[in-house]
């Protein structure tokens, strides 16, 4: 099925297999519309995933399915990019990384860059069942946006980097959660598909050099630092996806 969306300011054109609709995404839509029914309040489902692995227009998708297949309860997603400390913090602030101070905008995308405690007290608050703000990022701003999205569902699929990530503080944040995804990826594919990225608006060395000193570091710690998840999915060259026992 070729899905078209824009996300992030982008034009994209993804394409999923029957076989992974009908295999893996609608019955994971309708576990999570049983899990809802039997809790009768909101459910949290967090998904996290290395930077590159399509994690944001899988949820688009996902949001899609959900509200136009019969039987299945529609899903609100949202993504944590709105809790980014705004610039002037990142500008402000230092971190000594490789040996050098620099300044923590040089590394922006990194678990440090984020304002987790902020993340933190509003994932507390979703959970609770509230209805509430979120706040998006806005890349031509390069800062937060508050509450722009108001969260009023049932079932609230989180994504993000770091959700999952086994590290102070953020090993807490999946406590919230009453279901976790973690969608694993190779890393040269992952590389490959950043570089593409970037280079979308930056000249293409300077896209390899920028995703080798960040974006590469973010999606190897997500990928060797995360904690196990109730649902591992991996996606491959094809980007075709396979359940990881």
């Amino acid at each position: 099925m070729e899905y078209n969306a824009c996300i992030n300011g982008y034009d994209i054109t993804a394409y999923y297999s029957d076989e992974n609709i009908n295999e893996i995404f609608i019955p994971l839509l309708k576990r999570l519309t049983e899990m809802q029914k039997q809790k009768n309040g909101r459910l949290l489902v967090m998904l996290a995933a290395p930077p590159g692995a399509g994690k944001s227009t899988l949820l688009d998708f996902l949001e899609h399915l959900s509200k136009t297949t019969k039987g299945l309860k529609g899903i609100q997603t949202i993504g944590m990019d709105g809790f980014h400390h705004y610039q002037d913090y990142l500008l402000s602030h230092e971190i000594e990384r490789d040996g050098q101070i620099i300044k923590m905008v040089e590394i922006k995308g990194a678990p440090i860059t984020f304002d987790l405690k902020a993340l933190t007290d509003r994932i507390r608050l979703v959970a609770s069942g509230t209805k509430c703000g979120w706040p998006t990022y806005d890349r031509n701003l390069h800062n937060p946006v508050e509450d722009t999205i108001q969260i009023d569902s049932d079932i609230v699929l989180l994504e993000g980097n770091y959700l999952l990530l086994d590290e102070d503080g953020w090993r807490d944040l999946s406590v919230y959660a009453d279901y976790t995804i973690f969608i694993s990826a190779d890393e040269d594919m992952l590389r490959s598909r950043l570089v593409e990225r970037k280079a979308k608006n930056t000249p293409l060395e300077q896209a390899k050099e920028f995703v080798e000193k960040s974006d590469m570091r973010n999606a190897i710690e997500v990928l060797r630092n995360s904690k196990k998840a109730d649902l591992h999915l991996r996606i491959r060259e094809n980007d075709e996806y396979e359940i990881i026992e």
